[in-house]
């Protein structure tokens, strides 16, 4: 069997995993990039929030992806009935990016492996890890390619960028049940053939038909949108061979906004299903590894963390495992996990109120008031670590507090 000797080895080349790969060029850290399938493949999470921009840009991604021209994200539009609560990223209360982008993944994820492919990066794709074994902070792991070839791959380090593969949560037993009540999602592509003109056609939409379903209408450059529905699980048939495409006709009826736009459009293909897609670990790193992205934990939705945390996490890995590569001391626990897991627990307690109504009390009360506005909105922006912001350092409470005020107001 072949051998090879690397400092790192990464399992996945996601946005998590891309990006701690560019970092790790950057700081002339020896590593191997695996991922199992072939890109271009298919991927859900497509709405990227403007923290990430920034993890792009010092992994030295950003200048590609910018020649692409992907749909520009300025902010999100919440309705409700006749409600419409508008974010707008330039009007926030932390500094940094103004917009981002909405994108297909799998167009963008193929964008970002050919950046790192073109600065002589080597992604060895469709390649699988069978087994990896640690002997203290060193591991070995047994790859194999699309032919069979078998390879031992010694490493200082395992950055797990695997996504909803999950390789080592599954290998060193580390999932942990989601505290978030089961929710399923059901999505599918469309050609947008009835796309309108103007500010209108690019906008990503998040329609409340009830409390806690939401309809996401997220439209890309290239002429396709994506649809999706997030429900409690049991709203879903439980027999899986039920006709999809009638069913989420039907989904699409139940938005009165965009029943018109989308009910007769070609879908690209049938209407794919996540149940119960919520995940959490019992620890986010080891002796030897890291967890970042899915591969630690996937909150909802609702909010478009998902590749936010998968670039934070996978930037601050990479970082961190240069420093201690060169020398220096590392406290995984203070500089990885504890700061990790407060964005996680910023975002989940907002998910918490969204679904509890209270985040929903705020966002369609007709009152605003511009300064809470610009909090949140920093918070939607995936500046969840900016704890100057109280909507950040106080976010267990914050919300609630409002939401309690405004219906004391209606009360009164």
């Amino acid at each position: 069997m072949k051998k090879e000797t690397v400092d790192v080895l990464i399992i996945g080349a996601g946005p998590s995993g891309a990006v701690s790969a560019g970092i790790l060029a950057k700081n002339g850290i020896n590593f191997k990039i695996v991922d199992k399938e072939r890109f271009p493949r298919f991927v859900i999470g497509e709405s990227l929030l403007p923290r990430s921009m920034e993890h792009f840009e010092e992994a030295g991604l950003l200048d590609d992806l910018m020649k692409y021209g992907f749909e520009k994200k300025i902010g999100a539009r919440f309705l409700r009935g006749e409600d419409v609560c508008w974010f707008k990223f330039n009007d926030k209360f932390t500094d940094g990016w103004d917009w981002t982008w909405q994108i297909p993944r799998a167009e963008f994820d193929k964008a970002i492996t050919d950046s790192l492919e073109s600065k002589g990066i080597k992604i060895d794709f469709e390649t699988k890890v069978e087994s990896i074994t640690f002997n203290g902070s060193e591991s070995l792991s047994v790859i194999s390619d699309a032919q069979g070839n078998k390879t031992e791959v010694h490493a200082k380090f395992i950055i797990d960028a695997s996504g909803y593969g999950r390789v080592l949560p599954e290998i060193e037993n580390l999932e942990a049940p989601s505290v978030l009540a089961p929710k399923t999602s059901m999505f599918v592509h469309v050609k947008d053939s009835n796309k309108p003109e103007g500010i209108e056609g690019p906008t990503i939409t998040f329609d409340v038909l009830e409390l806690e379903h939401w309809f996401w209408m997220i439209p890309f450059s290239n002429g396709i949108t994506s649809l999706g529905l997030v429900a409690p699980s049991d709203y879903f048939p439980k027999n899986d061979s039920y006709d999809k495409e009638s069913f989420f006709r039907d989904i699409i009826r139940r938005s009165s906004y965009y029943k018109d736009r989308f009910e007769d459009v070609e879908f690209v293909f049938e209407p794919k299903q996540i149940i119960g897609y919520s995940k959490s670990v019992k620890k986010l790193y080891g002796n030897g590894y890291v967890l970042t992205g899915n591969s630690s934990e996937f909150l909802d939705p609702v909010f478009s963390s998902g590749v936010c945390f998968a670039t934070e996490s996978g930037s601050l890995a990479a970082k961190l495992i240069s420093k201690q590569l060169k020398g220096d001391v590392v406290d995984w626990e203070k500089e990885y996990s504890e700061y990790i897991a407060w964005g996680v627990d910023v975002f989940r307690s907002y998910i918490q109120d969204w679904y509890s109504g209270d985040l929903q009390e705020f966002f369609f009360h007709k009152e605003e008031n511009p300064e809470v506005r610009r909090k949140v909105c920093s918070v939607l922006a995936g500046y969840v670590w900016d704890k100057n912001n109280p909507f950040v350092s106080k976010h267990n409470r914050a919300v609630k507090a409002i939401a309690n005020m405004i219906r004391e107001g209606k009360n009164s």
